[in-house]
C-alpha cells in the first residue's frame, strides 16, 4: 500500500490580510510553496502580457493600458488568472465546473482531488488528502473534515449561493520538497487529522457557547413606581414582597414626619392668627 503523503499530515494556512489567494494555492499544493511576493510577480507578468497584446492589436486598449493592475489589488487579492500561472508551474490545470469537460466531477465529486471556491474577494480549497476530504478555508482555525456524500451536497450549496467553483486536476505533488527548517510562514501549519478535528470541535464548542450567551433573554427593565423604588418588570414574587415589606415598615415612620410636620403648620398659623 503506498504510503501517506507528507507523513499523513495536513497543511494549513490561518487567513492573513487579504492573502486567501496564497493560503488557497498552498493548500492544493499542501506545501508552503508560495508566497505573497510569488504571486504578485505572476500578477506582474500577466499584466506585462495583456498590456503587450493590447498594444499590438487594432482595438481600443481601454483600461489594459493604465497602470493599475488587473491582476492584483492594493490589498492583496489576485485574479483566478495567477492562481491558475501558480498551478501550472506544477502542471496542475484549473477548469471551471460548469465546463463540459468538468461534467463528471459534478456527477462524482469524490472522484476528484481537489476543488477552488471563490466569492466577493475570497478563495479557499476543498481538497482530498490521503483520501479523506478537508475544507482548507483559511477563515477556519483547522482544516475540516468532510464525508463524500457532505461534498457533494456543500458544492451544491455553494453553486446555489453563487459561489465560482474551479475543479484542479493534474499530478498533486506527493511530498513538499521543502526542507523542514523552511517548511513554514507566518501563517501556515502542519496538522495531524487528529489535532485538525480536536481544534476544530474546540472551536466549534466556543462558537456554540457564544451562540447560547446571544440567545439569553435581555437584562430585565427596571422602572419607578412613584416611591422611588426600582421594581423588576419580571415576576419575581420573593423580591416585590421584599420591596413591599421594606415599605410597611417606612411607613410609621413617614406617617409620624408628616404628623409632626402637620402641628407644626397649625401652630404657626396660630400664632400669625393671634
Amino acid at each position: 500500500m503506498e504510503g501517506a503523503s507528507n507523513g499523513g499530515m495536513l497543511y494549513h494556512e490561518v487567513q492573513e490580510s487579504k492573502l486567501c489567494a496564497v493560503h488557497c494555492v498552498n493548500t492544493v499544493l499542501q506545501g508552503p510553496f508560495f508566497s505573497e511576493f510569488d504571486l504578485a510577480a505572476l500578477a506582474s507578468d500577466l499584466d506585462t502580457k495583456e498590456r503587450q497584446m493590447m498594444l499590438e492589436g487594432t482595438t481600443a486598449a481601454g483600461d489594459f493600458l493604465s497602470e493599475e493592475s488587473h491582476n492584483v489589488s492594493l490589498g492583496g487579492d489576485f485574479s483566478i488568472q495567477v492562481l491558475e500561472k501558480a498551478l501550472e508551474v506544477w502542471d496542475l490545470q484549473v477548469i471551471p465546473l460548469d465546463c463540459p469537460v468538468a461534467e463528471p466531477a459534478q456527477i462524482d465529486p469524490e472522484l476528484e482531488n481537489a476543488f477552488i471556491c471563490h466569492l466577493h474577494d475570497h478563495w479557499f480549497c476543498i481538497r482530498k488528502v490521503n483520501g479523506e476530504w478537508y475544507n482548507f478555508d483559511s477563515l477556519y482555525a483547522a482544516p475540516q473534515h468532510f464525508s463524500k456524500f457532505y461534498l457533494s451536497a456543500y458544492l451544491d450549496s455553494l453553486k446555489g449561493s453563487g459561489w465560482s467553483i474551479f475543479l484542479v486536476r493534474g499530478n498533486f505533488p506527493k511530498e513538499c520538497p521543502i526542507s523542514s527548517s523552511e517548511a513554514s510562514n507566518r501563517y501556515g501549519q502542519w496538522l495531524s487529522p487528529e489535532d485538525a478535528e480536536r481544534i476544530t470541535k474546540s472551536c466549534n464548542l466556543t462558537q456554540t457557547q457564544r451562540n447560547d450567551i446571544d440567545q439569553l433573554p435581555p437584562e430585565p427593565v427596571f422602572s419607578l413606581d412613584g416611591t422611588g423604588v426600582q421594581i423588576s418588570d419580571i415576576e419575581d414574587e420573593d423580591l416585590k414582597a421584599a420591596i413591599a415589606a421594606s415599605l410597611m415598615d417606612s411607613s410609621p415612620a413617614t406617617a409620624s414626619v408628616e404628623a409632626s410636620t402637620s402641628k407644626t403648620e397649625n401652630k404657626d398659623s396660630q400664632e400669625k392668627t393671634a
